[in-house]
């Protein structure tokens, strides 16, 4: 069994980036979490308290994505990956997409995305 916790495009204002302007001016970005974990014991008993939190998700991604600036968004995905498994322990797996729709890309495209799948051991 395979259950989820989805949490779609948080969005953030940071200064990720190789270029001096998107260090100067910023940009927004938009983080995507899906943790798996056994939500079986949390829904038999209707109980919050036995499952993981999607404000404290929210929160910790927030915290760790405006922290410091990253040179590349697969650096971000990285550092919430490894936060998110570091301090809720009930999530087996995470996947974390980074959006970055302002990419200084010299096409027209609605944006870039990196997305990483981490796990326990």
């Amino acid at each position: 069994m395979t259950d989820h916790i989805l949490v779609h495009r948080i969005a953030i204002y940071a200064h990720h980036g190789l270029t001096a302007e998107e260090a100067k001016l910023g940009q927004r970005f938009y983080i995507s979490l899906d943790c798996t974990l056994d939500l079986s014991v949390a829904g038999k008993a209707d109980d919050w308290d036995l499952s993981v939190c999607y404000a404290k998700l929210t929160a910790a991604t927030t915290r760790v994505a405006t922290a410091r600036r990253f040179m590349t968004i697969e650096a971000v995905a990285e550092a919430v990956a490894g936060t998110l498994l570091d301090e809720f322990p009930r999530i087996d797996t995470i996947t974390v997409q980074v959006d970055k729709p302002s990419a200084p890309v010299p096409a027209i495209i609605d944006g870039v995305s990196v997305r990483i799948t981490r796990g326990r051991g």
